[in-house]
């Protein structure tokens, strides 16, 4: 079995690793020659894992040709870049190949899901299927062999099944899931949470106000992801609840530190300004606000969130507002 992993980021960095701990031929492929060479030369990435060394046995490259004869392929690219990359990849292909996705968000113009992004860019004669490799995971704590569980999700079987049993080892464990538009759906949403999870930490709110979110924001991924398809008890799962505990508690979170700069400032303006890092919540917080908006789907969270981000509605206000509004049953 030879694996691919596109990206050598953190995330690309830790699923080769958890690769090449369970034996299987993996390389790197990335566009920075400084990460390429770090990971093949010194067994390091040294830009997103100080002090880290990787497993000898991952190669690394900047030659797209290595996915010619690629039995599966890793997808660790954020959304905006996953077009591209698939039209990249696609000349070089030979045969049907598992096309691994782990980003989470939607297209940046479509707002379609990765696994459609996926299907419409590589020719059906090349692709065995889409799985989706996704949950409550930090690549900090992943390439550290810290315990962690995560999700196969794919419409084909067969496939989950092969993914599931590539990447499961004794710090790692799979389960599998068929449900793609639920599980997509709320890996998505979840960043949009952790960014208002980021900004109540910032203003200087606790525990109470950060499990209020968390159990609140749960709501709104259910009632917004059962309207569009999704499956209630997806959401009750590493895919749903899993992820967005981890992703609004954690400091590991680029999702949460920008909510954090924003909530301290009390203002997005110098997020805007200054912000060179991919923070998938802030476009997804977009995304959801309109298609909910358009679908009448109640979503006070996320809206608040958007009013921060695009409205310069100040975050002080917004918890304000969200707090002053109409009582009501929990469960409604």
């Amino acid at each position: 079995m030879k694996a691919v992993v596109i990206g050598s980021g953190s995330w690309g960095s830790g699923l080769a690793q958890v690769l090449a701990d369970n034996h299987v031929d993996v390389t790197i492929w990335g566009k920075d020659e400084h990460e390429i060479a770090d990971i093949r030369d010194h067994h390091r990435n040294e830009k997103y894992f100080p002090e880290v060394e990787l497993n000898h046995d991952i190669k690394a490259t900047n030659d797209i040709a290595v996915v010619k004869d690629a039995d599966i392929i890793i997808l660790s690219v954020p959304t905006i870049a996953i077009e591209d990359v698939c039209r990249l990849i696609t000349p070089q292909l030979t045969k049907k190949t598992i096309i691994v996705n782990t980003s989470k968000g939607f297209h940046p113009e479509t707002n379609e899901r990765m696994s459609c992004v996926i299907r419409e860019n590589i020719p059906a004669q090349y692709l065995s299927s889409v799985v989706s490799l996704i949950g409550p995971s930090h690549a900090e704590e992943v390439v550290l062999r810290m315990l962690t569980t995560i999700c196969a999700v794919s419409l084909n079987e067969a496939d989950a099944k092969t993914v599931q049993h590539l990447f499961s080892n004794q710090y790692l464990r799979v389960y599998r899931g068929n449900d793609e538009v639920g599980s997509e759906i709320g890996v998505a949403i979840k960043n949009a949470i952790a960014v208002a999870s980021g900004i109540l930490s910032g203003i200087g709110y606790g525990d109470n106000t950060k499990a209020a979110l968390i159990t609140r924001g749960l709501a709104e991924m259910i009632r917004y992801g059962t309207a569009m398809g999704g499956r209630l008890e997806t959401f009750m799962g590493l895919t749903g609840m899993g992820d967005l505990i981890v992703t609004c508690t954690s400091v590991h979170s680029r999702n949460f530190q920008a909510g954090y700069q924003i909530g301290k400032e009390n203002s997005a303006k110098d997020f805007w300004e200054h912000n060179t890092k991919t923070v998938e919540g802030v476009r997804t917080a977009k995304v959801i606000h309109d298609i909910a908006k358009e679908k009448q789907i109640d979503m006070p969270i996320v809206d608040e969130v958007y009013k921060v981000l695009y409205e310069n509605k100040e975050p002080l206000e917004s918890a304000r507002d969200l707090m002053s509004r109409e009582l009501k049953p929990e469960i409604n």
